[in-house]
């Protein structure tokens, strides 16, 4: 059994309140779990508006198959609009 685990840093230049950050961020993560499977939530920076830290994990049985799931998620949250990546860390446990 192989974990996966990566936390993106975003900024959301489009968030100008906690709530509009909110709207941001829960549409983002409604996509990627519907179309990934993967286990995601907000981590870190819940109080500013314009930041965001998301961690999300995978796990599988081929380290293979989970660098590319990571690596789609990633490229999945690249392409939303309103969410640009500052920063991201993978680690396979």
């Amino acid at each position: 059994m192989v974990v996966g685990l990566c936390t993106v840093e975003l900024y959301l230049a489009e968030a100008y309140s906690l709530k509009e950050k909110r709207r941001i961020l829960k549409s983002v993560l409604d996509k990627v779990r519907a179309r990934y499977n993967v286990s995601i939530a907000e981590v870190d920076h819940q109080e500013l508006w314009q930041r965001a830290t998301l961690a999300f994990a995978c796990v599988s049985n081929d380290q293979g198959h989970l660098h590319k799931v990571l690596d789609a998620v990633i490229r999945f949250i690249e392409n939303q609009n309103g969410a640009e990546i500052i920063d991201f860390q993978t680690e396979i446990l």
